[in-house]
Order: C-alpha cells, then structure tokens, then sequence
C-alpha cells in the first residue's frame, strides 16, 4: 500500500510560493489503477514525481508498503556524458540486476541499435523517451507512475508500451495521469480528481470523469 498523509508542495513564486498541493491524504492498494485528472497545472505530474521519490513534499509525508518506480520515461537521472550502454549498467548496479538481461531488454526494446553506443547527451528527445521507459520497465516494481506525456513514438512503439504495462503487469498498482477519459476508463479501477490543490478519490470511475468534465 502507498499511503499519503497531509501531502504539501509548493514552489517559489516571486516573494510567494505557489501550492501545488495542498493536503492531500489517500491510499493506493497493491492491485489499484488509479487515473489522476485534472486541468493543466493542477499538479497530476508533481503527484507522480513525489510518490515515485524524483522531488520531496513540502511537508507531510508518503508511506511505501511495495516497491515504486520512478515516473515511466522519466530522464532526468541520465548521465549526459555516459552512453547509453553505460547508463543502463549503472541502474543494473543499483537495483541489482544481471547487466546482460538489462541491456538486452534495452536493445531490443529501445531498436536504438549502434546509438546506445553514444553518449545520451547526443540523444533526440525520442530517443531519450525510449531509452528511458526502456530502463524503466527493465526493473521490476510493485507500482509503476505513468504521465501519459511520454507516450511518445510510432505505433509499433506504443504497441510494446502496451504489452509490458497493461498485458505484462497486470497485477500491478498504477498511477495513471492523462486527460483521456477512454484511458482512464479502460486501465483504471479508481480515479483522483485533482482541483485547487485538493485531491479527491473516486471509487466509481465513471464518478469521477464526470466530476473532471464539469472543471
């Protein structure tokens, strides 16, 4: 179980701060998909950066019961300087993986062939993405945060996205940001309506796009 209590995030605004987040308490349960919606700004990203550890709450605190992946193509850890080879053995290390199944998965889910050889900082944004959700997926969690923002790429692309998230791990928890009710409606089970700094948990999905399209 994930569980929120009290969550705060603001930013420095001028002499101010602007809140992101004002409060929030909720849980996630091991099996539970839950589509975040809410307006641009309404703070569906920060949501998925804190609970999957890249940014800290203003104050209140998140308690992880299973395991969490950091955002799905989330590149803000790469090493520019490193290929993309060598970004991949340094999260085999830390999550101790066997390097030779990572970097297998990344080859041919990525299809980046001879670029894994280049330093990531010569990387289109494309090929950040795939190399991204590609080292993503390659670990095993409990929990995977998805921004519905880096579904980038062809189709074929998006059809492996599909397998290993919604076919593969199945019987995983998500956090689903998106502005798609189709999405929300097929992939989740729950939803969060975020407005004004406030988050509310639907458990009748329907209820809770219904509240979103009134917004």
């Amino acid at each position: 179980m994930i569980t929120a209590r009290n969550l705060k995030k603001s930013y420095p605004m001028g002499r101010g701060r602007k809140v992101v987040l004002d409060g929030l308490d909720f849980t996630v349960g091991r099996h539970d998909k839950v589509g975040l919606l809410g307006r641009n700004g309404a703070g569906k990203t920060t949501l998925i950066k804190l609970i999957g550890g890249v940014e800290m709450p203003t104050s209140g605190r998140i308690e992880r019961d299973m395991t969490v992946s950091w955002p799905l193509g989330f590149g803000g850890g790469f090493q520019g300087s490193l290929t993309g080879y060598d970004n991949a053995r340094f999260i085999a290390r830390i999550y101790g993986r066997d390097y030779r199944d990572l970097r297998e998965f990344v080859e041919d889910f990525t299809e980046l062939g001879k670029q894994l050889q280049m330093p990531v900082k010569t990387y289109s944004s494309g090929m950040r993405a795939r190399l991204a959700f590609a080292l993503s997926l390659a670990i095993e969690f409990d929990c995977y945060m998805i921004d519905e923002i880096i579904l980038v790429g062809d189709q074929n692309f998006h059809r492996k996205c599909h397998y290993e998230l919604f076919d593969k791990r199945a019987d995983r928890a998500m956090l689903l940001a998106s502005h798609s009710p189709d999405v929300i409606r097929e992939f989740c089970n729950r939803a969060m309506v975020l407005h004004q700094g406030q988050g509310t948990i639907y458990d009748d999905v329907n209820e809770g796009l219904a509240v979103y399209a009134q917004l």
